[in-house]
């Protein structure tokens, strides 16, 4: 085992104006020295290597490649945020999109659709060959904070003043990241590293250890958790390793919070990068196992409910089309319906019923009139471990 002596960061002593004084954190720069003793989690790395492989052909088994896509940036939005204490769920989301009302407050699911916004905004940004950078980073939390709650606490922009996690001020909290006159350093020393073209580690390892080090620098007032979580898809797919941006570690994150937080503390009490490490690339195998297996259950979902829709023979034309739109927004009335595939109300209206009569899809009263048509299956699948009521 490597001596994790020197790879301790420093406390910088500061005070506030009221004479109290606190200990401030400044994390040393990647790559951690001594270097990383990777033996022992050879396995593991392989494991979670051949799970990404997996992981990347499994949007070809889908009749739309960017369906997966849709469905989990959104999924990811939710888990995000739900860390960050929203309740809003997938259904939620997907209703709020649609113009419908929806059952928690209107603050949670504008929380969701923003970083959505910030999600596909970043997205568009690396396909187009704009490196992982601060500049970006500041974007997409321009984005994420830009409406509701946070849009004070300076969006786009790094912090000017010391923030905290837990506790009510720096003198009691539980971690205090670098002082704001301290920030930059931090900041250009990772940007550095995720520049830098001779790398001592895969881009697996250094996704880990990126998101431990933005997370250590903490340096917005808010949105840190969520725009670091981002960092890591986004860092594997400029690398290279990630051909469609569908690893996101929110689930793993919030189905083990208290082994995070902890591993993210033995990082900076004893510079343990290796137990994180253990523990990351679990969560990366874990989740790319289990987006998998949802893309296999959600193909076979679609060819067993094609087989029903084939049974109503000429009303199944209409059927199908409905059926192919819900596949891509999940939720629908017979007005939009219409609209998409370009038909009469009353047709996309009987070819909605037919889908309901098949077991295929449920009916919800709407916002007004019209009822809503939801795919029901489809949304019990994405929506896996997605509930709020699992916080």
């Amino acid at each position: 085992m490597p001596d994790n002596q020197s790879r301790l960061g420093s406390y910088i002593r500061c005070s506030v104006t009221a004479g109290e004084s606190y200990q401030a954190f400044l994390p040393p720069a990647l790559p951690p020295e001594p270097p990383l003793d990777l033996l022992p989690l050879q396995g593991l790395l392989s494991k979670a290597n051949q799970a990404l492989g997996k992981l990347d052909a499994v949007a070809d088994t889908l009749p739309d490649s960017n369906l997966l896509l849709y469905y989990y940036v959104r999924k990811e939005a939710v888990l995000s945020s739900q860390i960050e204490g929203t309740q809003s769920s997938l259904s939620d989301l997907l209703l709020h999109e649609s113009g419908e009302a929806t059952s928690v407050p209107i603050d949670d699911v504008t929380e969701v659709s923003s970083y959505v916004a910030a999600l596909e905004h970043g997205l568009k940004r690396v396909r187009e060959g704009f490196p992982v950078s601060l500049r970006l980073i500041r974007e997409m939390h321009a984005i994420l904070l830009s409406k509701g709650r946070g849009s004070n606490k300076q969006p786009g922009e790094f912090r000017t003043s010391q923030n905290w996690i837990g506790g009510s001020r720096p003198g009691n909290a539980a971690f205090v990241p670098p002082p704001p006159e301290r920030l930059m350093e931090c900041l250009d020393a990772l940007e550095k590293y995720l520049h830098q073209e001779e790398r001592p580690y895969t881009a697996l390892i250094d996704a880990g250890l990126i998101h431990v080090q933005f997370e250590t620098i903490h340096p917005f007032l808010d949105g840190n958790g969520r725009i670091g979580r981002l960092l890591i898809t986004f860092f594997l797919m400029m690398m290279g390793d990630l051909r469609q941006p569908n690893l996101y570690l929110s689930l793993f994150f919030k189905n083990n919070r208290q082994e995070y937080y902890a591993r993210l503390s033995a990082v900076r009490t004893a510079g343990d990068w290796e137990g994180w490490l253990d523990y990351f690339l679990h969560g990366v195998a874990e989740t790319a196992n289990q987006v998998v297996a949802t893309s296999q259950a959600i193909s076979s979902l679609f060819k067993t409910d094609q087989e029903k829709i084939a049974s109503l023979k000429r009303a199944g034309i209409s059927a199908g089309q409905a059926h192919e739109r819900l596949q891509k927004v999940a939720i629908s009335n017979a007005i939009n319906m219409a609209a998409a595939l370009e038909v009469s109300v009353p047709t996309a209206r009987a070819a909605l019923n037919n889908l309901k009569e098949l077991g295929i899809v449920k009916d919800i009263a709407g916002a007004g009139k019209e009822r809503l048509y939801v795919y029901a299956g489809l949304i019990e699948l994405l929506e896996q471990g997605v509930s709020a009521d699992d916080l």
